[in-house]
């Protein structure tokens, strides 16, 4: 499969690494990352140690059997424009929040999938990525139901040792990360400290009720979320990847404008009523945004 990771940013570089090893791969990102990979290849370090060879550039290709999405979410509206004038066969967001699968479909010609990652990733250096945790790409058509355009990606994805599965409830998996995601990324980061600082007093408390209330509005919007699945789910992240600095908290660490909006921020434009926790979550880290002129 010809595979364009569009966002070769730590979870995209490790995609694209591990898939690199069956499939033809090409990563779009920024330099020096890209040309070091270029003339290099891709380091991979951590769980598994290879060097990896996919090509790399800083513009999209004309197209390709699947263009894999991975930029931060306030960029999905400038590569759903980018990929407008690309041929793809499919199109697959592995992104956080909520809406990037809307605004791709709004843009490109081919079917596009939404999905869910949960492998551990942090670039390093140029050249360099951390593979941090094993995971698992879910993914499907972003409506529900089956998908035979997702059973071939996954399947792809498989062959490549990527563990991955197709599923046909996606408005609920999506729903799943949006609450661990409320509950975890906002937290850590304002709190600068690793996921498994949630797992005591008073951070659990604290993410256990931005899970809650992420639940609430799901059920609010359509979509069968119990608040018990929600805060088990956030317990097992919080757990299981104890050692891992969450996304945000490294965007904040390294200076960049965080995905609040599409996180948080997308469970407060969708309640119909008060979602204090991730209210305050949202305008804290858009503050500290503003601060740093990130937005």
């Amino acid at each position: 499969m010809d595979i364009v990771v569009v966002g070769a940013g730590s979870l995209g570089s490790l995609l694209g690494g591990l898939l690199a090893r069956e499939h033809d791969v090409t990563l779009v990102g920024r330099e020096p990352h890209v040309g070091t990979v270029t003339r290099e290849g891709l380091a991979v370090r951590g769980v598994e140690q290879f060097q990896a060879h996919p090509a790399a550039r800083t513009d999209l290709p004309s197209g390709g059997d699947l263009a894999l999405v991975a930029v931060k979410a306030y960029d999905t509206a400038d590569v759903a424009a980018d990929l407008a004038d690309c041929a793809f066969d499919a199109c697959l967001s592995v992104q956080n929040g909520l809406g990037n699968e809307t605004t791709l479909a709004e843009a490109v010609d081919c079917p596009v999938l939404a999905g869910t990652c949960t492998y551990g990733a942090r670039l390093l250096d140029p050249g360099v990525v951390e593979f941090t945790g094993r995971g698992t790409v879910t993914l499907g058509d972003p409506d529900g139901g089956r998908s035979a355009v997702a059973d071939d990606v996954a399947e792809a994805f498989r062959a490549a040792g990527v563990e991955s599965v197709a599923v046909a409830d996606m408005p609920t998996r999506l729903w799943e990360k949006l609450a661990v995601n409320a509950a975890v990324n906002a937290t850590t980061a304002l709190a600068r400290v690793e996921n498994g600082a949630l797992a005591a007093t008073p951070g659990d408390g604290l993410a256990a009720a931005a899970a809650r209330e992420t639940a609430r509005v799901a059920r609010e919007v359509g979509v069968d979320l119990p608040t018990d699945r929600a805060l088990s789910l956030t317990e097992q992240v919080v757990r299981e990847t104890a050692a891992n600095r969450s996304s945000m908290l490294q965007d904040v660490e390294d200076g960049r404008r965080t995905e609040i909006d599409a996180i948080n921020g997308a469970v407060v434009d969708r309640a119909s009523e008060p979602v204090p926790v991730n209210e305050t979550l949202a305008r804290l880290l858009r503050t500290w945004e503003r601060g740093r002129d990130r937005r």
